[in-house]
């Protein structure tokens, strides 16, 4: 059974055997940000651009002669969870003050059918927890700030954004921004600051504590492969498959081939086969849940010799219930569709 097992991960890349098809759907990514801080261009002076240690006030629409439309802005963030899971990362956002609105204040706001404060575009790079580790980058662009009428669809708060591309675990990824703050327990306000204060001290001036909602359209998922006679979960002591003649054990470790779970450590170009020395270990978070339950995952490598197929070896949770059980594989937070095995 040993060489039908690795037999199955090769083709994976020959179109012999296929993953477990789903249609791939919106998956909710939930970043949670804190020092969120909005520098506004309101100074012409160059000279005394990050000037200021102490915390101050962006003049934009606070009625101190400074315009809106046109008036540049620059934000940063720090990224701490993606749903509800530590993580470490950066938000970095740029964008012009538009300042529409259908009834326009002369020499404030422009008339348009629309409101809006700022056209942005925005990049979230999120990193593992280590702080060293890189998972991939979510690029968003659209207009934000009491954004009226709102787009149709999922909610997105007051603001339009699109996402418009990804790197890393995120590589072509598509989808849509929406407003994150109601899944978290307590949110304050993105602080607007004066491009005069010094953004080095964002940290210690403090600001924002928010959520980004991102309904994330990824180019591939985790999943599972399904051979012939089952999916390709096998026992990690023989490598024979998990079946009804022979289930899983509750605390026995198990090996589940799959697909789509992006970038290797060391990196591995995009249709090359992976390495047998070093294994290629996956980047990104890998987690398998079995009936919902959460799973130890003890390794997740490239499988060597396949393109785009890995081996994930997990312990099955000894509190598992007999019967028919559902494996689910995500990688970055990204969930594959499930499988179901047996365990006795």
């Amino acid at each position: 059974m040993t060489k039908d097992v690795v037999r199955a991960a090769i083709l994976i890349t020959l179109g012999c055997l296929h993953p477990s098809q789903g249609q791939v759907s919106p998956n909710t990514l939930v970043v949670e940000l804190t020092n969120v801080v909005e520098y506004q261009v309101d100074v012409s002076d160059l000279s005394k651009w990050g000037t200021n240690p102490n915390v101050t006030q962006g003049l934009i629409l606070m009625g101190m002669g400074v315009g809106c439309a046109g008036v540049p802005i620059v934000a940063y963030g720090d990224i701490i969870s993606v749903n509800g899971q530590p993580a470490r990362g950066s938000y970095v956002g740029r964008g012009t003050a538009v300042c529409l609105s259908p009834t326009p204040t002369a020499g404030l706001f422009a008339i348009s059918d629309i409101s809006a404060n700022s056209l942005r575009d925005e990049t979230y790079y999120i990193l593992q927890n280590d702080g060293i580790t890189p998972i991939g980058t979510i690029m968003v662009n659209g207009l934000n700030g009491s954004v009226n009428p709102m787009p149709p669809g999922p909610s997105a708060g007051p603001q339009n954004y699109a996402i418009v591309g990804g790197t890393g675990a995120y590589l072509g990824a598509r989808g849509q921004k929406g407003n994150g703050n109601s899944h978290l327990g307590s949110t304050t306000p993105v602080r607007t600051a004066s491009i005069a204060e010094d953004p080095s001290r964002r940290r210690q001036n403090g600001g924002g504590h928010i959520g980004v909602l991102l309904y994330l359209i990824p180019a591939s998922t985790p999943e599972v492969v399904v051979t012939a006679n089952g999916p390709a979960v096998t026992h990690s002591s023989d490598f024979s498959l998990v079946s009804t003649s022979k289930p899983a054990a509750a605390g026995e470790v198990l090996s589940v081939f799959v697909t789509g779970l992006g970038p290797t450590r060391a990196s591995v170009n995009p249709g090359q086969p992976f390495p047998s020395s070093p294994l290629a270990e996956v980047n990104s978070p890998i987690a398998v849940t079995i009936n919902g339950k959460s799973a130890e995952v003890l390794g997740a490598v490239g499988y060597p010799g396949a393109v785009d197929g890995y081996q994930v070896n997990f312990r099955v949770p000894p509190d598992i219930s007999p019967g028919l059980a559902t494996i689910q594989v995500s990688a970055a937070w990204i969930p594959g569709a499930p499988v179901s095995i047996t365990v006795k």
